[in-house]
């Protein structure tokens, strides 16, 4: 019996809950923001579909052209998260979604699927080894090892931005980059700026909050990219211990 699978859309948005952030009980910053990116996103043609079932277990994407990431190619479909956690593991459901995301993109006959990878996996981004298992291969990479994954339909290929392959910015305190795409930008952005002062750490934070802005940035990004004395350092959700250790390099 296949699962039961649903797409987000305007009329239900206000009461599907999301699944990437389903663990909390209490009121969450993100939300809402997210609620919100997500509506104003949705006409653009981007894809959230989750299982219908209080799991961690979805799929998000959308044309190249209006995804928030640093990547230029014509007609393909970006892949921003697919997750799938828990007792949900070992059940076909990240084979459902993905293969769900490479059907859409035949059926619109795109050129092909892309999403962010690197040499090695980061805990912020989607498992490139079981992309790679459906033919995704590495089409451009950065000189600090991340890396952009692609599986062509025609031949063409994605690449990253000029700009986004600099990795580097003139100001040399701690910067970040963010969008609120995801759920728990919010949160950590407060939590940040209270580990910041505690510490007295000169702190930059710059919203994204343009499709132009996610395709000029400085760094490759799928929603929050951190800088330090002007090089770039992760797309990882970093805490306060992380930040003890970064400015004590």
């Amino acid at each position: 019996m296949a699962a039961d699978f649903i797409n987000i859309t305007a009329e239900n948005l206000a009461d599907e809950h999301l699944c990437c952030i389903i663990r909390s009980k209490k009121s969450h910053p993100g939300i809402e923001a997210k609620k919100k990116w997500l509506s104003e996103r949705l006409n653009e043609g981007h894809v959230f579909r989750k299982l219908n079932a209080k799991a961690t277990v979805f799929i998000e994407y959308a044309p190249l052209e209006s995804a928030w990431a640093p990547i230029t190619g014509a007609n393909y479909l970006y892949i921003y998260c697919l997750w799938v956690t828990g007792g949900c593991k070992g059940k076909g459901y990240g084979k459902e979604l993905m293969e769900y995301c490479l059907e859409d993109a035949r059926k619109q006959g795109r050129s092909g699927v892309c999403m962010l990878g690197a040499k090695k996996q980061k805990s912020w981004l989607s498992d490139q080894s079981f992309a790679r298992k459906y033919g995704f291969e590495t089409v451009d990479t950065t000189e600090d090892g991340y890396e952009l994954l692609a599986l062509s339909f025609d031949g063409t290929k994605p690449q990253f931005t000029e700009s986004a392959k600099k990795q580097q910015i003139e100001s040399e305190i701690l910067t970040i980059y963010y969008d609120k795409q995801c759920p728990y930008i919010l949160q950590k952005i407060e939590k940040i700026k209270e580990n910041c002062a505690a510490l007295t750490v000169p702190l930059d934070l710059i919203e994204v909050d343009t499709l132009q802005k996610a395709k000029a940035l400085p760094c490759v990004f799928n929603n929050w990219g951190v800088f330090y004395k002007g090089k770039f350092v992760t797309v990882n959700l970093v805490d306060s211990p992380y930040i003890e250790k970064l400015i004590k390099k």
